[in-house]
């Protein structure tokens, strides 16, 4: 080798890399307001289902600029699956938004949460009840065998204002009866409830009015909701969470944490959509 190509290897930059960085692998726009993506899991990363970890990229000034997300796939999958609302002006996702397969985003391999199966007390049906990206603690659980070894039944009740911001969740449930993994224990145990409420649809309403109707325990042929036999899981924005948390109270069921299991549990890291 001449010395002249070892002095021309020397000087290319070394490749420059974000902090706690991980690789996209995919990223899927399900409408204009709407996506998701996947990237590499840090081979040290332990999680439970329902947890949340902070992501995010550098901003202007190289700096770090984070938010909490749920991870929406399962402890059991080789890779991590993100949920996101599309916000224009959002110091974060008008960023996120524009990523690519290959890109890398930030990752801290800290995972918290309340959404946790742990948390609740032993039941025998689960409801799963979020509005919009709030459904992406339970596509975590929705795919843990956990859930479906635990409850006899697991109802997901998720709500958006219009029929496409559905599909996403939609699609993931429609998935499961046929997963090599866990379809067989998902069997009929699963009940899917989505609801709009800006366009016709065979669900109208919010999930609280469905809830004191009692139009969903008749839609779904079920029993109504009792605080011997059920379990709540709530996910969305803070008025949302607010109303649901009212709702429960009136069944009888009581605010757990994971230091004190209870009838439900509700994930308060998320302070609105302005990321």
């Amino acid at each position: 080798m001449k010395d002249t190509d070892v002095t021309e290897t020397a000087t290319i930059p070394p490749v420059k890399h974000l902090p706690d960085a991980q690789t996209v692998t995919s990223v899927r726009h399900w409408t204009d307001r709407l996506f998701s993506f996947r990237v590499t899991r840090p081979q040290t990363l332990r999680f439970r289902s329902g947890e949340f970890v902070m992501i995010g990229l550098l901003d202007d000034k190289n700096k770090p600029l984070l938010r909490a997300y749920s991870i929406a796939s399962p402890a059991w999958d080789e890779e991590l699956e993100f949920y996101s609302i599309k916000v224009p002006d959002g110091p974060l996702t008008s960023r996120l938004q524009h990523i690519e397969v290959g890109d890398e985003i930030i990752l801290r391999p800290k995972p918290v949460g309340t959404l946790v199966i742990d948390a609740l007390l032993p039941g025998k049906r689960v409801w799963f009840l979020a509005t919009g990206t709030g459904i992406a603690p339970f596509a975590s659980l929705m795919r843990e065998p956990e859930t479906y070894e635990k409850f006899e039944e697991v109802v997901m009740m998720h709500t958006c204002r219009t029929v496409e911001e559905l599909e996403y969740g939609r699609q993931l449930v429609e998935s499961l009866k046929d997963d090599p993994l866990i379809g067989e224990l998902v069997g009929d145990k699963l009940k899917y409830y989505p609801t709009a409420t800006r366009e016709e649809f065979h669900h109208r309403g919010r999930i609280t009015d469905n809830l004191m109707s009692g139009k969903v325990f008749e839609d779904l042929g079920i029993a109504p909701m009792d605080a011997e036999h059920d379990r709540a899981m709530v996910c969305g924005s803070l008025a949302f969470n607010k109303d649901v948390m009212e709702v429960l109270e009136h069944f009888g069921l009581r605010e757990g944490a994971n230091s004190e299991p209870r009838e439900y549990v509700v994930e308060k890291a998320f302070v609105g959509e302005g990321i």
